[in-house]
């Protein structure tokens, strides 16, 4: 049998820190704590229920992070 991949793993990190943030500080700080992928979406937006460790989203409304969760 083949090993398993190394899968990365999700920072440990505050999520609700981000709410209200600016989007490109909370990109920034995302990335600077160990995120391996920032996705921003506007609210509403149709995406893919799958998840992916070591992902970030925030939902942004005018340049504010409004929600925030892994995966």
């Amino acid at each position: 049998m083949a090993a398993l991949p190394h899968l990365p793993q999700d920072p440990d990190d505050d999520l609700d820190a981000y709410v209200g943030l600016a989007e490109r500080e909370a990109e920034e700080r995302a990335r600077g704590r160990g995120w391996s992928t920032v996705r921003s979406l506007p609210p509403g937006s149709v995406i893919t229920m799958e998840y992916v460790a070591g992902r970030v989203n925030f939902e942004v409304a005018e340049d504010r992070v409004r929600r925030c969760w892994r995966g």
